[in-house]
């Protein structure tokens, strides 16, 4: 096993990003936040890889911050990206989590901060913070109510017991539930068919929905405007209207 805290390995138009601490439960310590925000960087710097998936080495995603490091005072958040190196600033391209075993406190929360979220059955969410006198503050408590019924996010915070992949893919917070060990090729399968389309419409599109909540009508159209002007005022908009009518793929450059 390599010693990088993120491996990477690019499949076409897709990025693998891999949590690499598998003995410790990929667990987050100060260098793997680093390594995460540093993988981020490189991703969205990369020309020809347009969708990434996330996901963790070894028997699961990540259970969440490395407590040991915690108590010696260590603090894996980075400047600028938050917890992770990612709960408060992901990438800009769409980011697919894919997750086997569990996703747990702070890991849960790293998976919240992709895109889209893949989950092999019977693998765990949860946010246990309160059950080792913490609560879950790297976005679990501004997402979850936002993707889950507000007594359901309560009852997860409150209790700190996880939910299955299936219960979340009935709430709607699980995109799609792979066979177990099938969680990479799924959300591959999913960040391929997203990787067809427009990268600056799919980055604005995550933008927007992204940053849009408490927005009243009036201020999302003004909000919206400047984005659509760059975006319907692209090259790329012209080749994509060209291909179309000329009934081909079209080749997107991001501009």
């Amino acid at each position: 096993m390599s010693d990088e805290l993120v491996l990477t390995e690019q499949r076409g138009r897709v990025l693998i990003l891999t949590l690499n601490r598998p003995d410790a439960m990929n667990s987050v310590n100060p260098a793997l936040a680093q390594a995460v925000a540093d993988a981020l960087e490189a991703f969205d710097a990369n020309d020809t890889a347009q969708v990434g998936v996330l996901t963790g080495a070894g028997r699961g995603f990540s259970a969440g911050m490395d407590l040991k490091a915690f108590a010696d005072g260590a603090f894996p958040n980075i400047e600028g990206r938050g917890f992770g190196g990612i709960a408060e600033k992901s990438s800009v391209k769409p980011l697919v989590a894919a997750v086997e075993g569990f996703a747990l406190a702070g890991g849960l929360e790293i998976a919240l901060s992709c895109d889209v979220l893949v989950a092999a059955e019977g693998a765990k969410l949860g946010i246990p913070e309160v059950t080792v006198g913490l609560f879950a503050g790297a976005g679990a408590l501004l997402r979850l109510p936002r993707q889950l019924p507000y007594n359901v996010a309560m009852e997860m915070a409150l209790t700190g017991d996880p939910i299955t992949a299936e219960r979340g893919f009935e709430l709607g917070m699980v995109n799609r539930v792979a066979p177990k060990g099938e969680a990479v090729a799924v959300a591959v399968e999913l960040a391929e068919r997203m990787a067809k389309n427009a990268p600056l419409g799919m980055a604005a599109s995550k933008r927007i929905i992204r940053e849009m909540g408490g927005m009243t009508e009036e201020q999302f159209w003004a909000y919206q405007g400047p984005i659509m002007s760059d975006v319907f005022g692209s090259s790329d908009a012209i080749e994509g209207a060209t291909a179309f009518a000329e009934k081909r793929d079209p080749s997107w450059k991001g501009r």
